[in-house]
């Protein structure tokens, strides 16, 4: 078949922070993408556009960039596509759409960590869809590199997701990507490779192992749309690879729906991508990865054909969600007042508020059209609806990006999605990986124990830390991060994968304390937070507005405390014997979104709006709540 010599299509895979993101600066820098006077001034991780990437440190999107390469031996430059995808197993969808439009991948293993959970669930990924695999060990520079190990271990790992031998005999290519150097040859551990100075290693082995992309000469037109992105004057835009014909400008091609219907139209705008930014063209060849605009209501996994002889590529499917919540509008008594909830400085922050329950299902319609492994469920009521994801972090992310364009959201607390096979209900598990000093082991195996884990695997690297490996169903890890945290004292390192269904473990108790119920609205005192702080642990400070059913605090017992948050200290002309005494108020604990979310018991949901996160109980009434106890109870 013809070969498209100029050009290469591949994927950066990794763990999450083994330095994917960080290797493709370095390619972009070297192969000459910058002018020079302009990659002094560059920010490090330039692919993680988004705030919330660079906030968190991840990458939350795939995204494509292409360098031109121009061979030492003065041939033609060959253009590499690259899509750096997120490591992390929540964003799976991500991962897979990026999959589909390669013709290889880079797994990226960090030189001291090894493979690890996401890079188990990456790379067989990559092996389903029988692409072809170039191992990078990077960070070699690490004062605690093992290459040796870690190269042993990735052996290991290709035979544990059943590799056949083509895939086996995998290049290697050692890095260091901060530095921008990599080297065929392997570097004494904890060194930078000494025998190169750019990636020029790098690049050459990505020339010779990933396959050109091949194409029929006399097949139609066939394009597939792997991801979306939308411009101010061009309106929604396709990104698609062309896997046979050629797409030009202003062209009348076949759009090949999801339902399988066809309807013709018109490509206005074609662009190309050069580094980071998209150029006009003219045509797409075979293989090339270009944007097409002039489709207002394309959707991901969609075809566009010749309207001769219409051909639809297959839909790209994903894994299905484990984990769901509900979202809906606010509903409590402080809805658009701002952060404070009082005062005419909040009435000019909520002009651009989001409230109304219309305005949260389209901005839930439009993430679906970019988010293909997401699902918006009915719930029966005109203003919630359950959204199902593959993990809590992506769901968290979602609710964090929508707080940040003015939206307030009741958020329920997260569920996991279960299954009927064979009559039987199976629930989500996860393979967890935890590294900890010797020390916690005993903490961390309690820990798991609580929340029904069992204990595959257990490896010690001899250097006071151990590696554990468990399967625990997913809603036992609701809630897990920071009491772990806190149990290792922050040295401990978790990640875990999806690792199928399994039949129903029965009742979870992992949060064991109750919760501090302010019983009526007000203003936070100081005097009432130096009396309540020996009863548990408080959430907010002094001048907060808070209402009748908000959670003030955690409980220091298992049952929940209606408390009044707002006394104040009576005033008199009299002087108290006590008056000297002087009492602190210790300062409390801020939660985030997702420690909110993980927070949360059953009868508990979250308040999100642009300036706060707070926790509250569904029923406020608290007379209510006390009736609706007593009611579960004798029933």
């Amino acid at each position: 078949m013809p070969t498209r010599h100029d050009i290469r299509n591949v994927a950066i895979v990794a763990h999450v922070d083994h330095g994917k993101t960080t290797i493709v600066d370095a390619m972009l820098k070297q192969a000459g993408a910058f002018a020079a006077h302009a990659a002094e001034s560059l920010d490090d991780r330039m692919m993680d556009s988004n705030d919330l990437e660079r906030e968190k440190g991840i990458t939350i999107l795939a995204k494509n960039t292409a360098v031109k390469y121009h061979p030492k031996d003065g041939g033609d430059p060959i253009t590499i596509n690259i899509i750096d995808t997120p490591g992390h197993a929540d964003f799976g969808g991500e991962v897979e759409r990026g999959l589909s439009m390669v013709d290889a991948v880079v797994l990226l293993v960090d030189a001291s960590e090894g493979p690890l959970p996401q890079t188990r669930f990456v790379l067989r990924k990559a092996l389903m869809q029988r692409l072809p695999v170039i191992l990078c060990i990077n960070k070699t520079d690490r004062p605690d590199s093992r290459i040796d190990e870690v190269v042993n271990e990735t052996y290991d790992l290709f035979l544990d997701l059943d590799a056949d031998e083509d895939q086996i005999e995998f290049p290697i290519v050692y890095a260091c990507g901060r530095d921008g150097v990599a080297s065929l040859t392997k570097p004494e551990d904890g060194t930078v490779p000494a025998d190169s100075t750019n990636l020029e290693p790098f690049f050459t082995t990505l020339l010779e192992h990933v396959p050109a992309p091949e194409y029929d000469e006399s097949a139609p037109l066939q394009a597939h749309v792997t991801n979306l992105d939308a411009d101010n004057f061009l309106g929604r835009i396709a990104l698609l690879r062309v896997e046979q014909g050629e797409l030009r400008k202003g062209q009348t091609v076949a759009w090949i729906k999801r339902d399988g219907t066809i309807a013709n139209v018109r490509i206005t705008e074609l662009m190309m991508t050069e580094a980071l930014t998209r150029k006009p063209a003219e045509k797409a060849g075979p293989g090339d990865i270009c944007a097409v605009a002039g489709i207002p209501d394309i959707m991901i996994g969609e075809t566009l054909a010749d309207p001769e002889n219409p051909i639809a590529l297959p839909l790209i499917t994903v894994d299905e969600p484990a984990i769901s919540m509900t979202i809906g509008t606010n509903t409590s008594p402080l809805v658009g007042r701002g952060g404070t909830g009082k005062g005419a400085d909040a009435k000019a922050a909520v002009k651009d508020r989001k409230v109304t329950a219309r305005q949260v299902k389209d901005r839930l319609d439009r993430e679906l059209i970019g988010n293909v492994s997401l699902r918006v469920l009915e719930t029966g009521r005109p203003d919630a609806w359950e959204v199902q994801g593959r993990g809590e972090l992506a769901l968290a992310i979602l609710v964090e990006q929508m707080r940040r364009e003015g939206f307030e959201l009741t958020i329920g607390k997260p569920q996991v999605v279960t299954q009927e096979i064979d009559g039987k209900t199976h629930e989500p598990v996860e393979r967890m990986t935890i590294d900890v000093p010797e020390e916690h082991m005993g903490a961390v195996t309690q820990l798991m124990g609580v929340r029904k884990g069992r204990m595959d695997n257990m490896s010690n690297h001899g250097s006071g830390w151990v590696r554990m490996e468990f399967v625990v169903p997913s809603r036992g890890l609701i809630g897990f991060r920071t009491e772990f945290l806190t149990n290792t004292r922050g040295t401990g390192i978790a990640h875990s994968i999806h690792e199928g269904h399994e039949p129903w473990f029965g009742t979870l108790q992992t949060r064991n304390n109750g919760s501090l119920v302010a019983d009526r609205s007000g203003a936070v005192t100081p005097f009432a937070m130096i009396n309540l702080q020996e009863r548990g642990v408080l959430f907010t400070e002094p001048g907060t507005e808070v209402y009748e059913g908000m959670i003030v605090g955690e409980n220091s017992r298992a049952d929940d405390m209606d408390v009044n948050i707002t006394k104040e200290k009576k005033l008199t002309n009299m002087r108290a014997a006590s008056a000297d005494n002087t009492e602190n108020v210790v300062p409390p604990r801020k939660l985030s979104l997702e420690q909110s979310l993980e927070f949360c018991r059953d009868d508990e949901c979250v308040e999100v709006t642009p300036e706060a996160v707070r926790i509250r109980k569904v029923v406020l009434d608290q007379k209510e709540r006390g009736r609706a106890a007593s009611r579960a109870k004798h029933n």
